[in-house]
């Protein structure tokens, strides 16, 4: 408990700071509140609109748990599919790389028009965010298995499926997890930018709104609403990989 706290206290203590001179700075300077309001008046909007934004703020968990589950999912297959078939992933592997050279804000656009205003176009956004970070972080922890381990595995006579469960993927883990972390902070990001191409609820639709009426005390609400979700989500993950992988977490104590 201690090593937690002693772990937490610095950044919240650089975020308190941050606000503080961010306070100071704004009234210092008479900065209008329509071009960076203060903290202060940021905090008051967050509460008086506390109802509205608690549903908005569901329906972007919702799509983002949606989207983040299939595309870590996704992520993984592939990862399994490139490492067991090496020559699959000599061919496939740099269409990947080139699939995260197309912007998703580009590419929103033309899923509304192929899958209408529903919720799959913003699904399939968050899965192409998700994807590609987990696929590669799996395929690097694969690849990093110890040799050594393997060569005394097929010496014992074990076939490649029983090298991959009993030897490469434990030893993966720790990278796979690095993956899903980045894929979750995603996600968060992927719900937001579809719901910002067509939706009529959650935060992306509200920060839209907002940002039309000029706003941007409430702008900033639905910032801050966002980091929390990513940072919730991060914390998630890292408490499921306290619990699946017990010996990195003894190792590095």
């Amino acid at each position: 408990m201690r090593s937690f706290w002693n772990r937490l206290w610095p950044p919240v203590v650089a975020v308190l700071l941050f606000l503080v001179c961010w306070q100071l700075a704004v009234s210092w300077f008479q900065v209008e509140d329509w071009i960076l309001p203060p903290p202060s008046n940021i905090a008051q909007e967050a509460v008086a609109g506390a109802e509205g934004l608690l549903g908005h703020t569901i329906a972007t968990l919702q799509l983002t748990m949606i989207g983040f589950g299939i595309g870590t999912a996704v992520g993984l297959f592939i990862a399994l599919i490139l490492h067991l078939i090496p020559w699959l992933k000599t061919a496939l592997y740099p269409l990947l790389v080139i699939s995260q050279n197309v912007p998703t804000i580009a590419l929103a656009p033309l899923l509304m028009i192929w899958f209408g205003f529903g919720i799959l176009p913003k699904v399939i956004v968050i899965i192409l965010v998700c994807f590609f970070p987990v696929a590669v972080a799996a395929m690097d922890g694969l690849a990093r298995t110890d040799r050594t381990m393997r060569n005394y595995m097929e010496m014992a006579g074990a076939s490649q499926w029983q090298t991959f469960t009993k030897l490469e993927l434990p030893h993966a883990l720790p990278s796979i997890f690095s993956g899903v972390r980045i894929a979750a902070t995603y996600s968060v990001m992927g719900a937001v930018i579809g719901e910002w191409i067509g939706s009529d609820k959650g935060i992306g639709y509200y920060m839209m709104l907002q940002k039309s009426a000029y706003r941007t005390d409430r702008v900033f609400v639905a910032i801050f609403i966002i980091v929390l979700l990513s940072l919730l989500m991060v914390a998630i993950i890292t408490l499921l990989e306290r619990r699946l992988i017990r010996w990195s977490t003894t190792q590095e104590r």
